[in-house]
């Protein structure tokens, strides 16, 4: 792999950050309205993170609750944050299992929040971005360890799917025809 190479695969990750909780919309957002709202954060590092029909079906599997008057909530939105990031390494029962856990162990807004400091963290390490992952957090419970460790399989398979895609797309450019 070239530097050149390398530097595209990291710059995939640079200054990516979610909204906290707070930030998340505090007036629900319409069906459409919210899966181009996550679609938007994360379109860096997936492509068809979250479509219409995967909300609905989300919602229809009990993954999050019905919306109200057609408007997800603050709350929902974070939840399907937290899916369209997970979905490509845990199978539909897991994370219906992983959010009911979350929410007997802490608030919504608590793990969110920890999901989201998480996953920019070991992101930036996985890309080369820094030397080691931080430890966030006081407590080292089951449930953190549990999450840590989806997000560093999550991170991972983006590294991956970034590197392939990045040395895909310069073997197809050198004229080498090579693959």
């Amino acid at each position: 792999m070239t530097e050149a190479c390398r530097e595209k695969i990291k710059s995939a990750v640079e200054g990516f950050r979610l909204p906290r909780y707070r930030e998340i919309p505090a007036v629900g957002l319409y069906l459409e309205q919210t899966a181009k709202y996550i679609s938007e954060y994360l379109s860096g590092l997936q492509e068809n993170c979250i479509t219409i029909s995967m909300i609905s079906n989300y919602v229809k599997k009990h993954l999050i609750a019905s919306p109200e008057k057609k408007q997800y909530s603050r709350e929902q939105i974070a939840y399907l944050f937290f899916i369209a990031v997970t979905k490509n390494v845990l199978s539909l029962d897991d994370l219906k299992y992983f959010i009911g856990l979350q929410k007997a162990t802490y608030p919504s807004e608590t793990a969110y929040d920890y999901f989201c400091d998480e996953l920019e963290n070991v992101l930036a390490f996985v890309f080369g971005l820094k030397e080691s992952p931080e430890e966030i957090g006081e407590d080292s419970s089951d449930e953190k360890r549990m999450l840590r460790s989806v997000i560093i399989a999550v991170s991972y398979q983006i590294y991956l799917d970034k590197s392939f895609s990045v040395m895909r797309r310069e073997a197809e450019g050198d004229g080498s025809g090579a693959r």
